[in-house]
Protein backbone atom coordinates (compact mmCIF):
# COMPACT_ATOMS: atom_id res chain seq x y z
CA UNK A 1 0.00 0.00 0.00
CA UNK A 2 0.88 3.71 -1.15
CA UNK A 3 -0.06 4.95 2.31
CA UNK A 4 -2.01 2.89 5.24
CA UNK A 5 -3.86 4.54 8.37
CA UNK A 6 -4.84 2.64 11.21
CA UNK A 7 -6.76 4.00 14.21
CA UNK A 8 -5.23 7.26 14.07
CA UNK A 9 -6.35 9.94 16.31
CA UNK A 10 -5.54 13.51 16.85
CA UNK A 11 -6.81 16.56 17.72
CA UNK A 12 -6.04 20.53 18.20
CA UNK A 13 -6.94 20.42 21.80
CA UNK A 14 -9.58 19.05 24.28
CA UNK A 15 -11.66 16.46 22.56
CA UNK A 16 -10.67 14.14 19.50
CA UNK A 17 -11.71 15.65 16.34
CA UNK A 18 -10.59 12.64 14.84
CA UNK A 19 -11.20 9.56 16.18
CA UNK A 20 -10.14 6.05 15.68
CA UNK A 21 -9.52 6.04 11.81
CA UNK A 22 -8.47 3.45 9.81
CA UNK A 23 -8.03 2.86 5.79
CA UNK A 24 -5.42 1.94 3.04
CA UNK A 25 -4.44 3.52 -0.48
CA UNK A 26 -3.32 1.53 -3.05
CA UNK A 27 -0.54 3.10 -6.07
CA UNK A 28 -2.67 4.84 -8.45
CA UNK A 29 -5.54 5.63 -6.65
CA UNK A 30 -8.16 8.53 -6.16
CA UNK A 31 -9.43 8.77 -2.17
CA UNK A 32 -12.11 11.34 -1.91
CA UNK A 33 -12.47 12.13 1.84
CA UNK A 34 -16.09 13.98 1.94
CA UNK A 35 -18.31 15.11 5.44
CA UNK A 36 -20.14 17.54 6.58
CA UNK A 37 -18.10 20.84 7.81
CA UNK A 38 -16.21 19.74 11.43
CA UNK A 39 -16.43 16.08 10.33
CA UNK A 40 -12.57 15.98 10.33
CA UNK A 41 -11.49 15.85 6.91
CA UNK A 42 -9.35 18.20 6.96
CA UNK A 43 -7.39 17.44 10.80
CA UNK A 44 -7.40 13.80 9.07
CA UNK A 45 -5.10 15.01 6.05
CA UNK A 46 -2.83 17.08 8.41
CA UNK A 47 -2.08 14.40 10.81
CA UNK A 48 -1.35 12.01 7.29
CA UNK A 49 1.00 14.95 6.31
CA UNK A 50 2.40 15.72 9.61
CA UNK A 51 1.02 19.40 9.94
CA UNK A 52 -0.69 18.03 12.97
CA UNK A 53 0.66 15.45 15.65
CA UNK A 54 -1.32 12.45 15.76
CA UNK A 55 -2.08 11.26 19.39
CA UNK A 56 -2.72 7.45 18.55
CA UNK A 57 -2.35 5.06 15.45
CA UNK A 58 -0.10 5.02 13.24
CA UNK A 59 0.71 6.41 9.67
CA UNK A 60 2.57 4.48 6.87
CA UNK A 61 3.50 5.86 3.98
CA UNK A 62 5.75 3.48 1.25
CA UNK A 63 5.73 0.76 3.44
CA UNK A 64 7.36 2.48 6.31
CA UNK A 65 6.21 4.85 9.33
CA UNK A 66 5.77 8.40 8.33
CA UNK A 67 7.49 9.79 11.12
CA UNK A 68 10.96 7.66 10.45
CA UNK A 69 11.78 10.18 7.27
CA UNK A 70 13.32 13.32 7.32
CA UNK A 71 12.23 16.39 6.04
CA UNK A 72 13.14 16.31 2.45
CA UNK A 73 12.59 12.37 2.40
CA UNK A 74 8.81 13.17 3.40
CA UNK A 75 8.86 15.85 0.77
CA UNK A 76 9.88 13.95 -1.95
CA UNK A 77 7.64 10.84 -1.35
CA UNK A 78 4.66 13.52 -0.34
CA UNK A 79 3.66 16.60 -2.23
CA UNK A 80 0.95 18.47 0.81
CA UNK A 81 -1.70 21.39 -0.78
CA UNK A 82 -3.40 22.91 2.24
CA UNK A 83 -6.74 24.82 2.19
CA UNK A 84 -5.42 28.01 2.92
CA UNK A 85 -1.77 29.85 2.09
CA UNK A 86 -0.31 32.50 3.67
CA UNK A 87 2.63 34.31 2.14
CA UNK A 88 4.32 36.18 4.12
CA UNK A 89 7.15 37.48 1.78
CA UNK A 90 6.39 38.43 -2.07
CA UNK A 91 7.31 35.72 -4.23
CA UNK A 92 7.03 35.70 -8.41
CA UNK A 93 4.57 32.90 -9.74
CA UNK A 94 7.38 30.93 -11.24
CA UNK A 95 9.53 31.42 -7.88
CA UNK A 96 6.69 30.03 -5.93
CA UNK A 97 6.17 26.94 -8.34
CA UNK A 98 10.01 26.15 -7.81
CA UNK A 99 9.53 25.65 -4.09
CA UNK A 100 8.39 22.40 -5.35
CA UNK A 101 11.30 21.99 -6.60
CA UNK A 102 13.15 22.63 -3.09
CA UNK A 103 13.60 18.67 -1.48
CA UNK A 104 15.90 17.67 -4.15
CA UNK A 105 18.37 21.01 -3.79
CA UNK A 106 21.49 20.15 -2.33
CA UNK A 107 21.72 23.72 -1.68
CA UNK A 108 18.92 26.61 -2.23
CA UNK A 109 18.39 25.79 -5.80
CA UNK A 110 22.29 25.81 -6.13
CA UNK A 111 21.83 22.19 -8.02
CA UNK A 112 19.07 23.24 -10.72
CA UNK A 113 18.85 20.70 -13.14
CA UNK A 114 17.26 20.16 -16.56
CA UNK A 115 15.33 17.47 -14.37
CA UNK A 116 13.81 20.37 -12.54
CA UNK A 117 12.71 22.56 -15.32
CA UNK A 118 10.98 20.54 -17.05
CA UNK A 119 9.02 19.21 -13.65
CA UNK A 120 8.15 23.59 -12.67
CA UNK A 121 7.29 23.75 -16.62
CA UNK A 122 5.12 20.83 -17.14
CA UNK A 123 3.61 21.94 -13.64
CA UNK A 124 2.78 25.52 -14.63
CA UNK A 125 1.40 24.48 -17.84
CA UNK A 126 -1.05 21.99 -16.66
CA UNK A 127 -2.30 24.26 -14.52
CA UNK A 128 -2.69 27.71 -16.62
CA UNK A 129 -0.40 29.75 -14.86
CA UNK A 130 2.58 29.88 -17.17
CA UNK A 131 1.30 33.48 -18.59
CA UNK A 132 1.45 34.26 -14.46
CA UNK A 133 4.95 33.28 -14.60
CA UNK A 134 6.53 36.82 -13.74
CA UNK A 135 3.57 38.12 -11.50
CA UNK A 136 3.79 38.73 -8.01
CA UNK A 137 1.44 36.05 -6.34
CA UNK A 138 0.00 38.73 -4.28
CA UNK A 139 -1.64 40.28 -7.49
CA UNK A 140 -3.20 37.22 -8.34
CA UNK A 141 -6.40 36.07 -7.83
CA UNK A 142 -7.60 33.59 -5.38
CA UNK A 143 -8.76 31.64 -7.73
CA UNK A 144 -5.45 31.69 -9.51
CA UNK A 145 -3.30 31.64 -6.52
CA UNK A 146 -4.89 28.38 -5.79
CA UNK A 147 -3.49 26.82 -9.04
CA UNK A 148 -0.34 28.50 -8.63
CA UNK A 149 -0.13 26.32 -5.37
CA UNK A 150 -1.48 23.85 -6.84
CA UNK A 151 1.60 23.56 -9.26
CA UNK A 152 4.08 24.03 -7.08
CA UNK A 153 2.55 20.48 -5.68
CA UNK A 154 2.98 18.73 -8.94
CA UNK A 155 5.99 20.36 -9.60
CA UNK A 156 7.35 18.59 -6.46
CA UNK A 157 6.68 15.26 -8.77
CA UNK A 158 6.24 13.20 -5.09
CA UNK A 159 4.63 9.48 -5.33
CA UNK A 160 1.59 10.48 -2.90
CA UNK A 161 -0.20 13.80 -3.36
CA UNK A 162 -2.40 15.12 -0.47
CA UNK A 163 -4.83 18.08 -1.44
CA UNK A 164 -7.03 19.86 0.71
CA UNK A 165 -10.03 21.37 -1.33
CA UNK A 166 -7.91 21.49 -4.21
CA UNK A 167 -10.75 23.20 -6.57
CA UNK A 168 -11.56 26.12 -3.75
CA UNK A 169 -11.82 29.43 -5.47
CA UNK A 170 -11.77 27.44 -8.78
CA UNK A 171 -14.36 28.43 -11.83
CA UNK A 172 -15.93 25.31 -13.30
CA UNK A 173 -13.33 25.04 -16.47
CA UNK A 174 -10.28 25.28 -14.46
CA UNK A 175 -11.84 22.54 -11.27
CA UNK A 176 -12.67 20.31 -14.75
CA UNK A 177 -8.90 21.18 -15.91
CA UNK A 178 -7.30 20.07 -12.15
CA UNK A 179 -8.95 17.54 -11.95
CA UNK A 180 -8.52 15.95 -15.09
CA UNK A 181 -4.46 16.19 -14.49
CA UNK A 182 -5.24 14.53 -10.99
CA UNK A 183 -7.09 11.94 -12.67
CA UNK A 184 -4.21 11.85 -15.00
CA UNK A 185 -1.56 11.40 -12.79
CA UNK A 186 -3.43 8.46 -11.05
CA UNK A 187 -3.84 6.80 -14.07
CA UNK A 188 -0.98 7.44 -16.18
CA UNK A 189 1.89 7.84 -13.89
CA UNK A 190 0.81 6.27 -10.87
CA UNK A 191 0.55 8.80 -8.39
CA UNK A 192 -1.61 8.13 -5.00
CA UNK A 193 -3.62 10.83 -4.32
CA UNK A 194 -6.18 11.73 -1.13
CA UNK A 195 -8.04 14.19 -1.66
CA UNK A 196 -10.40 16.12 0.83
CA UNK A 197 -13.63 17.62 -1.16
CA UNK A 198 -16.43 19.64 -0.32
CA UNK A 199 -18.28 18.83 -3.46
CA UNK A 200 -19.48 15.76 -3.21
CA UNK A 201 -20.42 15.26 -7.37
CA UNK A 202 -17.08 16.63 -8.05
CA UNK A 203 -15.71 13.57 -5.88
CA UNK A 204 -17.76 11.22 -7.03
CA UNK A 205 -16.87 11.95 -10.62
CA UNK A 206 -13.04 11.56 -10.30
CA UNK A 207 -12.13 9.58 -7.37
CA UNK A 208 -12.09 5.60 -7.12
CA UNK A 209 -13.45 5.46 -3.53
CA UNK A 210 -14.93 7.58 -1.27
CA UNK A 211 -14.21 7.84 2.31
CA UNK A 212 -16.81 9.90 4.34
CA UNK A 213 -16.73 11.33 7.75
CA UNK A 214 -19.21 11.74 10.19
CA UNK A 215 -18.08 13.34 13.86
CA UNK A 216 -14.22 12.37 13.36
CA UNK A 217 -15.05 8.92 12.41
CA UNK A 218 -15.68 7.23 9.43
CA UNK A 219 -19.16 7.06 8.44
CA UNK A 220 -18.57 4.99 5.25
CA UNK A 221 -15.90 4.16 2.98
CA UNK A 222 -16.14 2.58 -0.70
CA UNK A 223 -16.94 3.00 -4.51
CA UNK A 224 -18.67 6.52 -5.26
CA UNK A 225 -21.86 4.19 -6.14
CA UNK A 226 -22.32 2.60 -2.33
CA UNK A 227 -21.56 6.53 -1.25
CA UNK A 228 -23.49 8.80 -2.99
CA UNK A 229 -27.35 7.33 -2.11
CA UNK A 230 -29.81 9.10 -1.05
CA UNK A 231 -30.07 7.34 2.39
CA UNK A 232 -26.32 7.50 3.01
CA UNK A 233 -26.44 11.67 2.36
CA UNK A 234 -29.24 12.11 4.51
CA UNK A 235 -27.86 10.43 7.23
CA UNK A 236 -24.05 11.92 7.35
CA UNK A 237 -25.57 15.52 5.61
CA UNK A 238 -28.81 15.54 6.82
CA UNK A 239 -29.80 17.09 3.03
CA UNK A 240 -32.75 15.64 0.98
CA UNK A 241 -31.27 14.64 -2.03
CA UNK A 242 -31.89 12.81 -5.35
CA UNK A 243 -29.05 10.57 -6.88
CA UNK A 244 -29.20 9.34 -9.96
CA UNK A 245 -26.49 8.18 -12.67
CA UNK A 246 -24.28 10.78 -14.58
CA UNK A 247 -25.46 10.81 -18.25
CA UNK A 248 -21.84 9.73 -19.87
CA UNK A 249 -20.42 8.22 -17.34
CA UNK A 250 -21.02 5.19 -14.81
CA UNK A 251 -20.73 7.75 -11.99
CA UNK A 252 -23.32 8.76 -9.38
CA UNK A 253 -24.49 12.31 -9.09
CA UNK A 254 -26.61 14.18 -6.23
CA UNK A 255 -29.58 16.26 -6.68
CA UNK A 256 -30.42 18.81 -3.91
CA UNK A 257 -34.26 18.74 -3.44
CA UNK A 258 -35.29 22.78 -1.69
CA UNK A 259 -38.03 22.37 0.52
CA UNK A 260 -38.43 26.51 -0.18
CA UNK A 261 -39.24 26.79 -3.73
CA UNK A 262 -42.17 28.50 -4.90
CA UNK A 263 -45.13 25.75 -5.62
CA UNK A 264 -46.28 25.34 -9.39
CA UNK A 265 -49.43 27.06 -10.55
CA UNK A 266 -51.99 24.08 -10.41
CA UNK A 267 -52.24 22.72 -13.58
CA UNK A 268 -54.09 19.70 -16.03
CA UNK A 269 -53.74 19.16 -19.69
CA UNK A 270 -57.28 18.95 -21.80
CA UNK A 271 -57.72 18.18 -24.90
CA UNK A 272 -58.65 21.24 -25.40
CA UNK A 273 -55.29 22.67 -25.11
CA UNK A 274 -53.69 21.41 -28.29
CA UNK A 275 -53.56 23.34 -31.63
CA UNK A 276 -54.30 20.92 -34.39
CA UNK A 277 -53.48 22.40 -38.00
CA UNK A 278 -52.39 20.89 -41.17
CA UNK A 279 -48.49 21.47 -40.44
CA UNK A 280 -48.35 20.48 -36.69
CA UNK A 281 -49.78 19.29 -33.10
CA UNK A 282 -48.94 22.03 -30.88
CA UNK A 283 -49.05 21.78 -27.08
CA UNK A 284 -48.04 24.61 -25.22
CA UNK A 285 -48.50 24.37 -20.83
CA UNK A 286 -47.67 27.40 -18.50
CA UNK A 287 -45.81 25.32 -16.59
CA UNK A 288 -42.79 22.59 -16.96
CA UNK A 289 -43.85 18.98 -17.24
CA UNK A 290 -41.71 15.93 -16.81
CA UNK A 291 -40.84 14.32 -20.15
CA UNK A 292 -39.20 11.17 -21.41
CA UNK A 293 -39.82 10.60 -24.70
CA UNK A 294 -37.77 9.43 -28.11
CA UNK A 295 -37.97 12.58 -29.91
CA UNK A 296 -36.02 14.19 -32.62
CA UNK A 297 -35.56 17.60 -31.04
CA UNK A 298 -34.85 16.67 -26.97
CA UNK A 299 -34.98 13.34 -27.00
CA UNK A 300 -34.79 11.66 -23.04
CA UNK A 301 -35.22 13.15 -19.92
CA UNK A 302 -35.84 16.83 -19.03
CA UNK A 303 -38.86 19.40 -18.16
CA UNK A 304 -40.72 20.85 -21.04
CA UNK A 305 -43.56 23.46 -21.80
CA UNK A 306 -43.79 23.01 -25.55
CA UNK A 307 -44.82 19.75 -27.56
CA UNK A 308 -44.65 19.61 -31.41
CA UNK A 309 -45.52 16.60 -33.76
CA UNK A 310 -44.44 18.16 -37.25
CA UNK A 311 -45.71 17.37 -40.85
CA UNK A 312 -43.22 16.53 -43.13
CA UNK A 313 -43.87 15.48 -46.85
CA UNK A 314 -43.78 11.80 -47.35
CA UNK A 315 -40.19 12.45 -49.90
CA UNK A 316 -38.58 14.23 -46.82
CA UNK A 317 -34.87 14.47 -47.03
CA UNK A 318 -31.87 15.88 -45.33
CA UNK A 319 -28.39 15.37 -44.45
CA UNK A 320 -28.96 16.63 -41.02
CA UNK A 321 -32.44 15.80 -39.02
CA UNK A 322 -31.98 17.65 -35.72
CA UNK A 323 -30.43 20.89 -36.86
CA UNK A 324 -33.23 21.08 -39.63
CA UNK A 325 -35.96 20.35 -36.88
CA UNK A 326 -34.27 22.79 -34.76
CA UNK A 327 -34.38 25.61 -37.71
CA UNK A 328 -38.10 24.62 -38.32
CA UNK A 329 -38.92 24.89 -34.50
CA UNK A 330 -37.01 28.48 -34.15
CA UNK A 331 -38.68 29.81 -37.40
CA UNK A 332 -42.21 28.47 -36.28
CA UNK A 333 -41.14 30.88 -32.73
CA UNK A 334 -40.92 27.76 -30.34
CA UNK A 335 -37.91 27.59 -27.25
CA UNK A 336 -35.27 25.32 -28.22
CA UNK A 337 -34.49 24.49 -25.26
CA UNK A 338 -37.96 24.12 -23.78
CA UNK A 339 -39.36 22.57 -26.55
CA UNK A 340 -39.44 18.71 -27.11
CA UNK A 341 -40.01 18.18 -31.10
CA UNK A 342 -41.11 15.44 -33.07
CA UNK A 343 -41.95 14.83 -37.35
CA UNK A 344 -44.33 12.23 -39.12
CA UNK A 345 -45.37 12.06 -42.62
CA UNK A 346 -49.36 11.55 -42.09
CA UNK A 347 -51.46 14.16 -41.78
CA UNK A 348 -51.05 16.05 -38.27
CA UNK A 349 -55.24 17.48 -38.73
CA UNK A 350 -56.15 13.78 -38.48
CA UNK A 351 -54.42 13.24 -35.13
CA UNK A 352 -56.61 11.65 -32.29
CA UNK A 353 -56.68 13.28 -29.18
CA UNK A 354 -58.81 11.85 -26.14
CA UNK A 355 -58.82 12.71 -22.25
CA UNK A 356 -59.15 9.76 -19.75
CA UNK A 357 -60.10 10.34 -16.29
CA UNK A 358 -60.31 8.28 -13.25
CA UNK A 359 -60.72 8.48 -9.48
CA UNK A 360 -58.19 11.02 -8.53
CA UNK A 361 -56.27 11.06 -12.20
CA UNK A 362 -56.52 11.43 -15.64
CA UNK A 363 -54.66 10.85 -18.80
CA UNK A 364 -54.46 12.46 -22.48
CA UNK A 365 -53.88 10.61 -25.41
CA UNK A 366 -52.84 11.79 -28.64
CA UNK A 367 -51.87 9.89 -31.68
CA UNK A 368 -51.13 10.36 -35.37
CA UNK A 369 -50.62 7.12 -37.41
CA UNK A 370 -49.54 6.18 -40.66
CA UNK A 371 -48.90 2.67 -41.38
CA UNK A 372 -47.88 2.47 -45.02
CA UNK A 373 -45.00 0.71 -43.96
CA UNK A 374 -45.48 -1.16 -41.44
CA UNK A 375 -42.97 -3.40 -39.94
CA UNK A 376 -42.83 -6.49 -37.96
CA UNK A 377 -39.85 -5.87 -35.42
CA UNK A 378 -38.83 -9.30 -35.21
CA UNK A 379 -38.19 -9.43 -39.29
CA UNK A 380 -36.40 -5.67 -39.36
CA UNK A 381 -33.33 -7.02 -40.52
CA UNK A 382 -34.89 -8.00 -43.57
CA UNK A 383 -35.62 -4.34 -44.60
CA UNK A 384 -35.08 -0.72 -45.02
CA UNK A 385 -35.80 2.38 -42.63
CA UNK A 386 -38.72 3.90 -44.44
CA UNK A 387 -41.19 6.83 -43.87
CA UNK A 388 -44.61 5.79 -42.01
CA UNK A 389 -44.91 6.85 -38.47
CA UNK A 390 -46.86 6.31 -35.26
CA UNK A 391 -46.38 8.93 -32.70
CA UNK A 392 -48.09 8.72 -29.37
CA UNK A 393 -48.05 11.14 -26.81
CA UNK A 394 -49.19 10.21 -23.49
CA UNK A 395 -49.76 13.43 -21.05
CA UNK A 396 -50.30 12.47 -17.50
CA UNK A 397 -52.02 14.56 -14.70
CA UNK A 398 -50.68 12.66 -11.31
CA UNK A 399 -47.06 12.36 -9.88
CA UNK A 400 -44.97 9.60 -11.60
CA UNK A 401 -42.10 7.86 -10.36
CA UNK A 402 -39.24 7.16 -12.51
CA UNK A 403 -40.10 3.67 -12.90
CA UNK A 404 -43.58 4.67 -13.79
CA UNK A 405 -42.24 6.82 -16.55
CA UNK A 406 -40.50 3.52 -18.08
CA UNK A 407 -43.71 1.65 -17.24
CA UNK A 408 -45.53 3.92 -18.79
CA UNK A 409 -44.19 3.50 -22.24
CA UNK A 410 -43.86 -0.58 -22.32
CA UNK A 411 -48.11 -0.19 -21.85
CA UNK A 412 -48.14 2.10 -24.16
CA UNK A 413 -45.97 0.21 -26.93
CA UNK A 414 -48.15 -2.81 -25.51
CA UNK A 415 -51.28 -0.86 -26.61
CA UNK A 416 -50.02 0.48 -29.93
CA UNK A 417 -49.18 -2.98 -30.95
CA UNK A 418 -52.42 -4.60 -29.77
CA UNK A 419 -53.82 -1.83 -32.17
CA UNK A 420 -52.23 -2.68 -35.13
CA UNK A 421 -53.31 -6.32 -34.69
CA UNK A 422 -57.40 -5.30 -34.27
CA UNK A 423 -56.46 -3.50 -36.96
CA UNK A 424 -54.82 -6.28 -39.29
CA UNK A 425 -52.14 -4.25 -40.33
CA UNK A 426 -49.43 -6.78 -41.86
CA UNK A 427 -45.89 -6.42 -43.37
CA UNK A 428 -46.13 -5.57 -46.25
CA UNK A 429 -42.72 -7.22 -47.06
CA UNK A 430 -43.10 -10.52 -44.82
CA UNK A 431 -46.83 -10.94 -44.67
CA UNK A 432 -46.75 -11.07 -41.01
CA UNK A 433 -48.39 -8.52 -38.08
CA UNK A 434 -46.96 -5.71 -37.81
CA UNK A 435 -45.92 -4.13 -34.67
CA UNK A 436 -45.37 -0.76 -35.62
CA UNK A 437 -43.27 1.48 -38.26
CA UNK A 438 -40.19 2.19 -38.83
CA UNK A 439 -39.85 5.30 -37.30
CA UNK A 440 -41.83 5.36 -34.44
CA UNK A 441 -41.90 7.92 -31.57
CA UNK A 442 -42.91 7.79 -27.89
CA UNK A 443 -43.53 10.76 -25.47
CA UNK A 444 -44.71 10.10 -21.87
CA UNK A 445 -45.23 13.91 -19.68
CA UNK A 446 -46.79 14.48 -16.47
CA UNK A 447 -47.72 17.17 -14.63
CA UNK A 448 -46.34 16.14 -11.41
CA UNK A 449 -48.85 17.36 -9.56
CA UNK A 450 -51.59 15.45 -7.32
CA UNK A 451 -52.12 12.04 -6.83
CA UNK A 452 -49.08 9.99 -6.68
CA UNK A 453 -48.86 7.06 -9.50
CA UNK A 454 -45.81 4.60 -8.85
CA UNK A 455 -46.60 2.21 -11.50
CA UNK A 456 -48.04 2.20 -14.96
CA UNK A 457 -47.80 -1.24 -16.15
CA UNK A 458 -50.94 -2.58 -17.44
CA UNK A 459 -52.62 -3.67 -14.67
CA UNK A 460 -51.98 -0.53 -12.11
CA UNK A 461 -54.86 2.22 -12.87
CA UNK A 462 -52.50 4.66 -14.47
CA UNK A 463 -51.64 1.84 -16.67
CA UNK A 464 -55.18 0.83 -17.46
CA UNK A 465 -55.70 4.13 -18.36
CA UNK A 466 -53.39 4.21 -20.70
CA UNK A 467 -53.51 0.69 -21.96
CA UNK A 468 -57.16 1.56 -23.08
CA UNK A 469 -56.69 5.33 -24.41
CA UNK A 470 -53.33 4.44 -26.53
CA UNK A 471 -55.52 1.40 -27.56
CA UNK A 472 -58.61 3.48 -28.86
CA UNK A 473 -56.88 6.66 -30.32
CA UNK A 474 -54.55 4.16 -32.14
CA UNK A 475 -57.68 2.46 -33.75
CA UNK A 476 -59.41 5.52 -34.59
CA UNK A 477 -56.14 7.00 -36.23
CA UNK A 478 -55.35 4.24 -38.51
CA UNK A 479 -58.57 3.31 -39.32
CA UNK A 480 -59.00 7.66 -40.44
CA UNK A 481 -55.25 6.92 -42.44
CA UNK A 482 -56.83 4.32 -44.24
CA UNK A 483 -60.02 5.78 -45.09
CA UNK A 484 -57.81 8.67 -46.47
CA UNK A 485 -55.95 6.08 -48.76
CA UNK A 486 -58.82 4.75 -49.94
CA UNK A 487 -58.38 0.91 -48.14
CA UNK A 488 -60.73 -1.32 -47.00
CA UNK A 489 -60.66 -2.60 -43.43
Amino acid sequence: MMLHVENVSGSYGKGLIVDGVSFDVRPGEVLGILGPNGSGKSTLLKIISGILPKQGGTVEIGGRPSDSYTAKEFARRVAVLPQLHAHAFSNTVRSTVELGRYPYQSGLFASWTAADEEAVCRAMERTGVTRYAEAFIESLSGGEQQRVFVAQALAQQAPLLLLDEPTNHLDIAYQQQLLDTVRSLAADEGKTVVSVFHDVNLAALYCDRLLLMQDGRIAKIGEPQEIVREAVIREVYGADVRTQAHPSLPKPQMTLLPSAVQSPIPFEVDEAQFTVTSDAVVLKTPIALKTVSSAVHNPGTGWYRTFVNRRVDAAYNTDDVSKEMAAYLQAAGHPLTGTVGMMTAVHTKDAEIRRYEEDGFSVVIAVTAGVGNAVDASCAAMRETAAGTINTWVFVNGRLTDEAFIQAMITATEAKTRALQAENVLDPLTGTQATGTSTDSILVAAVQQGAELPYAGPVAPLGKLIGTGVFECTVCAIRTYKEAKGWTR
